[in-house]
């Protein structure tokens, strides 16, 4: 399992969108807080707003915002909305993928490794990502500050 820079910026994009509560924020922000392309980002935000987990909103102080509240999204379904599987291999998903389906060695090991991205994934919300990170920027503010 190899989780691409589209994953991982869809999560940083919602994190940044939600940290900041329910006014919309121009993509641009977005990209320049995150330092992402804002063109890969717009992308990125296109498949977001499809699969319900943001909105957008229109006119001069328009954006994007949360389509759903952070405690209600976890890393796992974004994940899966910009990656598709997070099965190490095939063969977890689709049997008939490999020839020795059932018989190898291996497959328990995948399947444990699979479960485990899976476990932490799922119970991991936006709502932790945004509490994670308004953390480290505390963190962050006291040591400038000393």
């Amino acid at each position: 399992m190899w989780i691409s820079t589209r994953a991982q910026y869809g999560l940083r994009a919602l994190l940044e969108i939600g940290s900041r509560g329910p006014d919309p924020v121009p993509l641009k922000e977005v990209a320049e807080a995150q330092r992402i392309s804002q063109h890969y980002l717009e992308q990125i935000a296109s498949a977001l707003r499809r699969a319900g987990f943001i909105k957008s909103v229109r006119g001069a102080k328009g954006g994007y915002r949360l389509a759903r509240p952070p405690e209600e999204i976890t890393a796992l379904e974004v994940v899966e909305t910009l990656e598709g599987s997070v099965a190490p291999v095939g063969c977890i998903d689709d049997p008939t993928t490999c020839w020795a389906a059932g018989t190898c060695a291996t497959e328990e090991l995948w399947r444990q490794v699979d479960h485990a991205v899976r476990e932490v994934l799922s119970r991991t919300t936006l709502k932790d990502l945004i509490e994670r990170q308004r953390f480290f920027a505390l963190k962050e503010q006291a040591r400038v500050t000393v």
